[in-house]
């Protein structure tokens, strides 16, 4: 399966990663390789917890046009 992810850097400098489609789903790390590794995990992780618990895997998510 793919997911999209978001990439950020926080006030500390740590990149953030975090999956929509999937609430709650987010990791970090000191460079940008880590927290896509560890966001991976988080990912397989929070399927299986999602799945035991019968919750479905994922919301639904949307682009959306904003003209500014």
């Amino acid at each position: 399966m793919k997911f999209l992810t978001t990439l950020d850097r926080d006030e500390d400098g740590l990149w953030v990663a975090e999956c929509p489609s999937i609430p709650g789903c987010v990791s970090q790390g000191a460079r940008r390789e880590e927290a896509l590794i560890n966001i991976r995990e988080a990912i397989e992780l929070c399927l299986e917890v999602r799945s035991d618990l019968g919750m479905p895997l994922t919301v639904e998510t949307q682009q959306v046009e904003v003209f500014a």
